[in-house]
């Protein structure tokens, strides 16, 4: 796997090069602000972009708008977003454009420091799936709004529906929740309903549920 990271903290940027490395992965490229971020990723088209959110030159976003931008230039490269905080604006905003291409990711940087979370979020987003971080989920499900579509779902739909923001498969969420795949495929079928997405060729309604959630949450 070849990826490309993005990240100003020198110190911080070394450890996930290691990091990385160990895991087996090519570090093509690892740059400390924006338009190298552009420059490293139109140069060697990676499997994979690693970004931090905040990064100069303007110290804000540039990072998540150089993954935007990533997604929609080269929509086959798989990205994952690293942040300091809970922000779910930046994680909408991300999964927004989840169904054009590559997997997707939005993980918090404490979460870089267990090896098994940071590898295993980094195989899944290279593999296709969408990961949020736990603790944004938990973030999101602490936030309520007045006539939210999700707040028709069952106990159990909710619970789904969130394992499934975390990037788990099917049988991952019945590995968890401790019960069937069959159950776990009628859940989502009643999720899919309930929040008026029907079956369509073009798109990809299992990411649609999960930014229907994430929107409506941050609403």
């Amino acid at each position: 796997m070849r990826v490309v990271l993005a990240e100003d903290s020198v110190l911080l940027r070394e450890g996930l090069v290691r990091l990385l490395e160990e895991t087996g992965a090519q570090v093509c490229a690892a740059v400390g602000d924006g338009p190298s971020l552009m420059a490293a990723v139109a140069h060697h088209v990676p499997d994979l972009l690693i970004t931090d959110v905040r990064m100069p030159p303007s110290h804000r976003d540039e990072g998540l708008k150089g993954a935007l931008e990533v997604r929609r230039r080269f929509p086959s490269i798989a990205v994952l977003v690293l942040s300091q905080y809970v922000e779910l604006s930046y994680a909408t905003e991300l999964l927004a454009g989840a169904t054009a291409g590559g997997g997707v990711g939005y993980l918090l940087k404490d979460r870089v420091a267990r090896f098994e979370d940071f590898t295993d979020a980094i195989e899944r987003v290279s593999a296709g799936s969408t990961v949020i971080d736990p603790e944004v989920v938990s973030a999101l499900l602490a936030k309520r709004s007045v006539a939210d579509p999700v707040d028709s779902l069952s106990p159990r739909e909710s619970e789904v529906l969130a394992l499934m923001a975390q990037g788990l498969t099917n049988a991952g969420v019945a590995k968890t929740l401790v019960v069937s795949g069959g159950a776990v495929e009628k859940h989502i079928s009643s999720i899919f309903t309930k929040l008026g997405l029907h079956p369509s060729g073009d798109d990809h309604r299992r990411v649609l549920a999960v930014l229907s959630y994430l929107q409506y949450r941050t609403s």
